[in-house]
């Protein structure tokens, strides 16, 4: 009796462990793909389903995003410039049967092909290209990384260089050519005022020399302020008028004279 019972137990556990072995439940990010015998059946999911134990073998493959940090990569530049990149992918599972069949891990090779991409894209452009048109380098990454994961059934939707390291000479470099074109744009910027300043003032010194009467009007406005400093200076201004005699009455005082014994022309 004790026979049959131990038995009835154990053919129980079997049948239990086998049913437990048949029922697969993968949530709604997972695929199951499942070979029997050896020979890929397809994947399955989301949900519950059944397997046949023994014969059949699963793999859970998740669709979701990942986000991979790409390590740090020592690059030289197209002008010489040894530069240390980051960066960061996001990819996606798309075909859940080439990602098992396709590679052994699809995410290592995705990590290693996007290491030797990044120094590769880097590694033919400029630093001034690298730190500019940043948008136009994270595109040509996506696409030749993309196209390469492409058969493993992985989709790379976006790649992005965060950090560009420099080294200290070139930094400083960078800042002192920074600090000379500051110091350029001011120079341009003060030579511009002095140009339109001076343009401005010969206008006004026209206008004035054609009105005599605002001249004056400007002459006592300017006495007005002097006087307004409590200054001990006085200042008389002379009217144009006065300078333009004294000017005719020395022109001829200023006229070369006949060397004695001479005789004047007529």
């Amino acid at each position: 009796m004790n026979a049959e019972v131990w038995g009835i137990v154990l053919a129980a556990a079997v049948l239990l462990l086998l049913l437990m072995a048949a029922v697969k439940i993968v949530p709604e990010y997972e695929r199951g793909v499942i070979f029997r015998l050896g020979r890929i059946i397809g994947a399955k999911g989301p949900g519950l389903f059944f397997i046949i134990p023994v014969v059949d073998r699963m793999f859970r493959i998740s669709l979701r995003t990942i986000t991979m940090d790409i390590p740090p990569q020592d690059v030289i530049t197209k002008d010489n410039v040894t530069v240390r990149v980051n960066a960061v992918t996001y990819f996606n599972v798309v075909d859940p049967n080439r990602s098992v069949v396709a590679i052994q891990d699809h995410i290592k090779g995705t990590s290693q092909i996007a290491q030797t991409t990044l120094r590769s894209i880097l590694g033919q452009v400029d630093l001034d290209e690298l730190l500019i048109n940043r948008d136009e380098i994270n595109q040509r990454l996506q696409q030749i990384i993309d196209t390469v994961t492409n058969p493993w059934g992985v989709k790379v939707t976006l790649v992005e260089v965060k950090d560009v390291e420099l080294p200290e000479p070139m930094r400083r470099a960078m800042a002192r050519q920074a600090e000379a074109e500051r110091d350029r744009r001011a120079k341009v910027i003060h030579a511009k005022g002095e140009f339109e300043a001076a343009e401005t003032l010969a206008d006004a010194a026209e206008w004035l020399e054609a009105h005599p009467a605002a001249m004056q009007l400007r002459i006592l406005s300017t006495m007005a302020a002097v006087s307004a400093d409590r200054s001990s200076t006085l200042i008389f201004p002379l009217p144009m008028e006065v300078l333009r005699l004294v000017d005719m009455l020395r022109a001829p005082q200023a006229r070369p004279t006949a060397p004695v014994g001479e005789a004047p022309q007529s």
